[in-house]
């Protein structure tokens, strides 16, 4: 018997088919090293004793791409300089050398018209890897693997997150509302709703109860006639996350390595500042070189009122400015960043920006921005209903917090040095404007 492989029975007969158990690192460590020798899934799942549709669905779950290039030779995925079509020169207007062909380098296809990714034949069907290729030293695609230390991170991760938020996404749930909330409120019980809309709400009853219990809809659990006569139960409510499997890829370590990689690309810091219990709530956005804060008041801690803010960023800024000055974006665990795919890339599937999350109970990872919040707590002190204010006001308030002189910038303000960056103009679409120093007022009288 092989080492990390099961025995085979004796008589040539296949090992009986593992039934609801899951991989672990030394099944998936088998897999990857059969995969590298360039085994098909129909021998694998024998050695593995799964069936070969189990095998081909772990490794396309897990597919870890990398823009590696080949030997000598920069990443470049253009289907012209896959074919050697292209005699483009000087495209990005920063080469040296005249005579050398824009493909050969790489850089063109951020700013070259004709750029046409190109997706590897080999990659669209099986084994959908790149680990036996041949070629995978010269080429300069991108590359797809299967590593097994990374597939059992995702693995552990997911399970994690598989057991936290509900099962339900923003559509579904707005549906639900639409049906639930109005009959609710006309005195009908939730079993009633059900029997007469089990095919438009496609949920069980329990499952109702579980939402309303939770502030998940519009109408409470007091609109349910018996409820005044329950007494409450002691049970935290549970945020609704839009993609469980958001964090997988985007961990704290994840950021970390991508800084290593580029360590010139700035990030921002990303959080929520709560007035009262189901009432509204800020955005805050921190840019942690410039110390320079941004709050946008939305109607719910809800992950809808996240992604509308930054769709709204994207369309005022321009897409070369928005990607400029948000490149990569450093959330807590918070539902309303669970659906950092919505952020991260644009209605056409165009990447805008990087979500990362802190680890849980983490504030520290994201410090600069947490101590930010102290001044926006002189202004609006905490238990304040944020209700009670406009976005126009809360821009006022954030206007005179940046233009408070800081001593870790050398006596400049966090309007200062961003104007300085990014330009004035900027400064004017994110809504804020420069306050004269003697004027600058961080208390509550500044609403008033």
């Amino acid at each position: 018997m092989f080492c990390g492989y099961p025995q085979i029975r004796s008589g040539g007969k296949e090992p009986d088919m593992e039934k609801q158990k899951h991989m672990d690192i030394n099944t998936r460590s088998t897999l990857q090293a059969e995969l590298d020798k360039g085994t098909s899934f129909k021998e694998i799942g024998r050695i593995l004793g799964k069936d070969c549709t189990t095998v081909s669905k772990e490794v396309r779950k897990h597919l870890v791409f990398e823009q590696t290039g080949g030997f000598g030779k920069s990443f470049n995925n253009c289907k012209h300089c896959y074919d050697r079509s292209c005699s483009a020169r000087l495209v990005c207007g920063t080469c040296m050398n005249k005579r050398r062909f824009c493909w050969s380098c790489g850089k063109c296809i951020k700013v070259c018209g004709r750029y046409e990714p190109y997706v590897c034949k080999a990659l669209t069907r099986a084994p959908y890897v790149c680990n036996a290729c041949k070629q995978k030293s010269k080429c300069t695609l991108e590359k797809a693997f299967y590593r097994a230390s990374s597939a059992q991170r995702e693995y552990e991760t997911l399970r994690k997150e598989s057991r936290s938020g509900f099962a339900v996404s923003e559509a579904e749930l707005a549906n639900i509302n639409s049906i639930v909330s109005p009959l609710l409120r006309k005195g009908q019980s939730l079993h009633h709703i059900c029997a007469n809309h089990a095919d438009e709400l496609m949920v069980s009853e329990r499952s109702l109860y579980t939402y309303v219990n939770n502030n998940l809809l519009d109408a409470i659990n007091l609109d349910m006639p018996r409820t005044v006569r329950m007494r409450p139960r002691k049970k935290k409510s549970t945020a609704l996350k839009v993609d469980k499997k958001c964090r997988i890829g985007r961990t704290y370590d994840d950021f970390n390595d991508y800084l290593e990689e580029h360590p010139d690309t700035p990030f921002r810091e990303c959080d929520t500042v709560e007035g009262i219990k189901g009432g509204k709530v800020l955005l805050t956005i921190h840019f942690v070189q410039q110390e320079l804060q941004l709050a946008f008041l939305r109607d719910a801690n809800d992950s809808r009122s996240v992604t509308d803010i930054f769709e709204r960023l994207y369309l005022a800024l321009a897409p070369e400015s928005f990607m400029e000055l948000f490149p990569v974006l450093l959330c807590d665990n918070g539902s309303e960043f669970s659906n950092p795919a919505a952020i991260e890339f644009d209605g056409q599937g165009n990447r805008r920006t990087r979500v990362f999350y802190c680890n849980a109970n983490a504030s520290y990872e994201k410090g600069s921005c947490e101590n930010n919040h102290e001044m926006i707590r002189r202004v609006i002190p905490k238990g304040v209903d944020l209700g009670l204010y406009t976005q126009e006001q809360i821009s006022l308030m954030m206007s005179h917090i940046n233009s408070y002189t800081r001593k870790k910038l050398g006596d400049k303000s966090p309007y200062d040095v961003f104007a300085f960056q990014y330009g004035e103009e900027i400064l004017k679409v994110l809504g804020l404007r420069k306050i004269p120093a003697d004027e600058i007022t961080l208390s509550p009288e500044l609403l008033k």
